[in-house]
């Protein structure tokens, strides 16, 4: 028997299954409204920056989790079937279809309450949506 490799030849397809393992490894899922909000926060990086989603998604300095040593990078191969994940993917065509209200208040940086970022120590929050700080 021969396998042979399928590839997706539609990219578009393949962006909202990125924006929720981001968003997934991001928020573990713990709730809906940091969920709708991390995801609504990429969108304002896109809008203001201009960036595709592929550019933002690929940031290692905007999502912690996509580092290697961070505790929260093995929640990125979660498995398409988990429940939580469907939460995070259901959010995130939402967000793709324009359906999706800008949660977080206009914000486009981010970190866990459990770790601070230098560049966060000069800024005030505007919002903290269980467990997650957001930023101008």
């Amino acid at each position: 028997m021969q396998l042979s490799l399928i590839k997706n030849t539609e990219p578009s397809k393949s962006v909202p299954y990125k924006i929720a393992r981001i968003v997934f490894a991001e928020t573990q899922a713990k709730s809906l409204r940091a969920v709708e909000a991390l995801t609504s926060m990429i969108k304002n990086i896109s809008v203001v920056s201009g960036l595709s989603f592929e550019q933002i998604l690929a940031d290692k300095n905007l999502f912690e989790s996509l580092n290697i040593e961070s505790k929260n990078h093995h929640y990125i191969n979660v498995t398409p079937d988990d429940k939580k994940f469907q939460l995070c993917l259901r959010v995130a065509n939402r967000m793709l279809h324009g359906s999706l209200p800008d949660c977080c208040y206009g914000a486009t940086k981010f970190h866990n309450e459990n770790y601070i970022p230098e560049w966060a120590m000069s800024r005030g929050y505007i919002a903290d949506i269980d467990g997650l700080l957001f930023y101008l």
